[in-house]
């Protein structure tokens, strides 16, 4: 569906961009390179006697501001860690489903407020990256799953991660069946939609290669080499130099335009216009439906609403967090139950030691 976009530039934005992929898909180092600073911390390794223990998802906001061809961006960046890691996926999806859902209830409840929070804030979710393993194959059964779960709710933007792990040829290859299965799949996807009729050249030939590029292959790098005198952000290997932006190796500097610059205004407009006015009339739609016997939805109910949905999700945050208390408070008990089984024997070394070095031991020495 092609929509109408309004003004692409805008002085001082807030937009709000959700990263989601599975552990070594390139997401934290994507989205450091993307703003320029450590947002994200990297997992740490793994102690190997807890590699079987399953994490639980986390969605973490990330607030950084930025500046992009003179307009002020104050970007929320939304981080997913543990998402894709796990055997069963199936509460991480309905985690993230749930994530956005709340940001449309909050401001449904806050537009239904007789007087409105002059300084609420809008967390809605603007667009969602969805970092694609570089397999080299087709879309997994997970991949298919979580877009078509989340393309009603948020403009999912496929991209490959650590796309320099592929060579060109399986990169093209791999892009192309990535797109059979969108379509095949009949996933609704953010392919920079544009209308013949209303929208200029620029627009549609700008549009129609943004959309040829899908899914974005991208390559990140924290760390800056110098290469003919000019630092560059790069990836060194003994076959040669991966740039994150020269567009010849990687899409990253064409992503960070489109979702930053060029294309941030339509993102926010289909948004809001779109995606939110959709949830908005089935949610007030099942409203209408479920209290017809007693009565339509006030105001108030709506901000109640929203409140318990809050205090839910606060109770299921301090559940995560007492089994992780729990958790660490038995690896502490295992600890010290094996320091106090090596004190002891120790101690009782000691005491042979001792025993075998006294005058009266037979042991001792004449």
């Amino acid at each position: 569906m092609a929509y109408r976009r309004r003004g692409n530039k805008i002085k001082g934005v807030q937009f709000t961009v959700m990263v989601v992929g599975a552990s070594g898909t390139g997401r934290t180092t994507f989205v450091n390179t993307l703003c320029e600073s450590g947002v994200l911390s990297h997992k740490v390794c793994d102690d190997p006697h807890n590699a079987h223990v399953e994490e639980p998802i986390q969605i973490k906001p990330h607030n950084v501001e930025l500046e992009e061809d003179g307009i002020r961006i104050a970007l929320t960046v939304v981080d997913t860690p543990g998402f894709g890691d796990n055997i069963d996926n199936e509460s991480a999806f309905q985690e993230i489903v749930n994530y956005l859902e709340r940001q449309y209830d909050d401001i449904l409840a806050e537009q239904s407020r007789i007087k409105r929070n002059p300084r609420f804030k809008d967390s809605r979710v603007h667009a969602l990256l969805y970092f694609i393993p570089p397999t080299g194959h087709a879309l997994r059964e997970m991949d298919v799953i979580l877009m078509q779960r989340l393309s009603p709710r948020v403009n999912v933007i496929p991209v490959i991660g650590r796309a320099d792990s592929l060579t060109m040829s399986e990169l093209r290859a791999f892009k192309k069946r990535t797109m059979e299965d969108i379509e095949h799949y009949d996933i609704p996807i953010y392919n920079f939609p544009y209308d013949v009729e209303e929208d200029d050249e620029d627009t549609i030939q700008e549009n129609m290669e943004l959309r040829s590029m899908l899914p974005f292959a991208v390559i990140g790098s924290e760390e800056e080499i110098e290469l003919d005198g000019e630092p560059v952000r790069a990836r060194v290997y003994p076959w040669g130099i991966a740039e994150v932006d020269n567009p010849q190796h990687s899409d990253f500097s064409r992503l960070r335009s489109a979702i930053l610059s060029s294309h941030l205004g339509d993102l926010k407009t289909l948004t809001e216009d779109v995606l939110y006015e959709t949830y908005r009339t089935e949610k007030l739609s099942r409203g209408v439906n479920s209290d017809a016997r007693d009565s339509s939805l006030l105001p108030e109910d709506l901000a109640n609403q929203s409140v318990r949905l809050k205090e839910e999700q606060l109770r299921r945050e301090e559940e995560k967090l007492r089994e992780v208390e729990l958790r660490v408070q038995r690896e502490i008990n295992e600890r010290r139950q094996q320091l106090l089984a090596k004190e002891e024997s120790l101690r009782n070394l000691e005491s042979r030691l001792a025993a075998a070095s006294s005058p009266s031991s037979p042991l001792a020495p004449y």
